[in-house]
């Protein structure tokens, strides 16, 4: 179950903690290399940065992909967009923070939380490429981390894919204005 299952179902106190400790899961992810290989690698690649970043990036992949399909629920989880969006943090924080913003105003007009997340996915790579190729901004590790980003983005958006279908048939379920801003009663 995530978050947003949680707060529908347990209240906004279950459905934030549950979201916390899916962000969380994704900065451990990236965490433990960080710990347990101290920045050093057996194999070299362009830069030293790039060894270690290819090693974050899988642990965050994997982290995601384990969330959506988790072996202790039937191989039937979240979404992966909290643990997607913990890992990157950690990594990439300016596109998450954007995406992030962009994530709220598209919940806030529309009430759908899976759009909202679906929109996200995609802001981070297409942020990445824009401030690395429109704005010159030096990103260490871009030619590996947007391909890890754009694997990531598209893994989220099929965990969405039911969502799709109820957005385009009229039946997904939307949070109103009032909800969000008061987190529900529960």
């Amino acid at each position: 179950m995530g978050s947003t299952n949680a707060m529908r179902i347990l209240g906004w106190k279950w459905g934030l903690l549950v979201q916390i400790l899916d962000i969380l899961k994704g900065v451990l992810a990236v965490s433990l290399v960080n710990v347990l290989f101290d920045g050093q690698m057996a194999f070299t690649n362009r830069t030293p940065f790039e060894d270690i970043t290819v090693m974050k990036m899988i642990a965050g992949v994997f982290a995601v992909i384990g969330h959506i399909w988790s072996i202790f629920v039937g191989f039937k989880g979240g979404k992966g967009i909290n643990t997607g969006g913990g890992f990157l943090l950690a990594i990439a924080p300016t596109e998450v923070a954007i995406a992030f913003g962009l994530f709220l105003l598209v919940v806030m007009l529309s009430g759908y939380i899976s759009l909202g997340s679906m929109i996200a996915a995609i802001t981070i790579p297409l942020t990445m490429f824009l401030r690395h190729n429109v704005f010159s901004v030096d990103i260490p590790g871009y030619h590996i981390i947007i391909y890890f980003t754009i694997a990531t983005s598209m893994i989220v958006i099929f965990a969405h894919r039911s969502n799709i279908a109820r957005i385009l048939h009229g039946n997904e379920s939307k949070f109103s204005k009032f909800q969000l801003l008061k987190f529900g009663k529960k």
